[in-house]
């Protein structure tokens, strides 16, 4: 299969002409280990840890792995020997060198931990998906800018840099998902490549995270907290679903989430503003894995079945948060909900202000959508522009602030 540019390349090469060593973190298959190989030079040696021989030989004798596999050097899957990066910090305070190592782990959570321990303020980290709709649509290989736009200036650009997508067209994307390998295959070999995701390599690293004794129940807690993204996360209905404890579903939703698996969108706070809700949102992190595991096998009945709602604002959140992960602005993306119900899909906290959206799978939302932003005013960060994102087929301003914004310019 072709090489397609990703997005997040500019910015890891950034980071690595600034720090010593370049972390990319994400669930397994997404294109770490592929966009990174993609950027190595000649001198740059690669090494995996999935390798038993390779991984005993980091574990028992680090000084002789460095013997054999000297710097620079792309180092995957890095979470499977922690025993190196003692060994990494001394290489690289000995040097001054930047981007000596490049490093990819997949379990996000336990990694971090021993990062943090090893190689606090020598590490730069990036987060890694799966392909979002502009890298497909080949955007990143034309150089286009992927910061999210949210005036209504910049959204109008945008919009004439993109072709439009019609409902079929955005659900055929969401049905399918973000994982390099199923782009373009047929229905039946998609089945086949997300049921050996799940035993391969989900099974087998949720075992190495957490005390497994019953695989069947974790399976239908998997498919429980597919059928209940867009929501708050209700750990009792989880633990009930899978006929679990709520602290046992508490402990392997956070297992999902340090693999990558799910995104957790955790609810807006503010001082000024009181009786939030604490809780965050569910989503997916790929939602053509989501729809295997819901059992929607095809786009059309993804796109006419009850919860084309929940996956149209999971593919939405997920595209910002992608574009956001590449971008050079660091952002806070959140929701609103307080005790009256009030609820912002999405609030994207940017240099001081506040951009808030809705999402709504509807060509023409109501006007009145925008009206619940007002609920931001008392917050002690000044409002930006936001908008509704739908399926409408151009930019149109709602109010001085907002406007109805076409989901496939995300």
């Amino acid at each position: 299969m072709q090489y397609k540019t990703r997005s997040l390349e500019g910015k890891f090469l950034r980071m690595s002409d600034f720090f010593k060593i370049v972390l990319v973190t994400g669930a397994r298959q997404v294109g770490k280990t592929t966009m990174l190989r993609h950027l190595s030079g000649p001198d740059r040696t690669y090494v995996t840890m999935d390798r038993q021989e390779v991984r005993e030989l980091a574990k028992n004798d680090p000084d002789l792995f460095f013997q054999a596999y000297p710097p620079p050097l792309l180092i995957d899957e890095i979470q499977k020997a922690p025993e190196l990066l003692e060994r990494i910090k001394v290489v690289v305070d000995a040097s001054e060198e930047k981007g000596l190592f490049w490093l990819t782990g997949s379990q996000q959570f336990q990694m971090m931990k021993h990062v943090q321990e090893s190689l606090a303020g020598r590490v730069g980290i990036l987060h890694m998906y799966g392909f979002s709709d502009l890298e497909k649509d080949g955007a990143a290989e034309r150089g286009e800018d992927i910061q999210p736009a949210c005036e209504l200036t910049a959204l109008q650009a945008n919009r004439q840099k993109r072709v439009p997508k019609d409902l079929r067209t955005v659900f055929q994307s969401i049905w399918e998902g973000g994982m390099p390998q199923v782009q373009g295959v047929d229905e039946a070999m998609r089945q086949e490549y997300f049921s050996s995701y799940v035993e391969t390599y989900l099974m087998r690293d949720v075992g190495e995270l957490i005390d497994i004794r019953n695989r069947e129940k974790f399976i239908r807690f998997l498919r429980a907290c597919a059928s209940l993204i867009g929501e708050q996360v209700n750990y009792a209905t989880l633990a009930q679903a899978a006929d679990i404890s709520q602290p046992t579903a508490k402990t392997w939703l956070a297992a999902l989430e340090g693999l990558g698996i799910v995104y957790l969108l955790h609810p807006f706070a503010n001082n000024a503003l009181k009786r939030l809700t604490r809780t965050p949102k569910l989503y997916f992190t790929d939602t053509g894995l989501c729809a295997d595991l819901s059992y929607w096998l095809t786009p059309e009945t993804l796109m006419a079945g009850a919860v084309s709602g929940h996956f149209f604002e999971n593919y939405v959140i997920m595209e910002m948060v992608k574009r956001y992960s590449a971008s050079p602005m660091k952002v806070n993306l959140s929701y609103y909900r307080d005790s009256n119900k009030k609820e912002i899909d999405l609030v994207v906290e940017e240099n001081g202000l506040l951009h808030p959206f809705e999402i709504k799978k509807s060509a023409s939302p109501a006007r009145k959508e925008a009206g619940k932003f007002e609920v931001l005013d008392r917050s002690t960060l000044k409002r930006g522009a936001g908008g509704i994102i739908c399926l409408t087929e151009d930019v149109l301003p709602i109010d001085q602030l907002d406007c109805y914004i076409p989901c496939w310019l995300f």
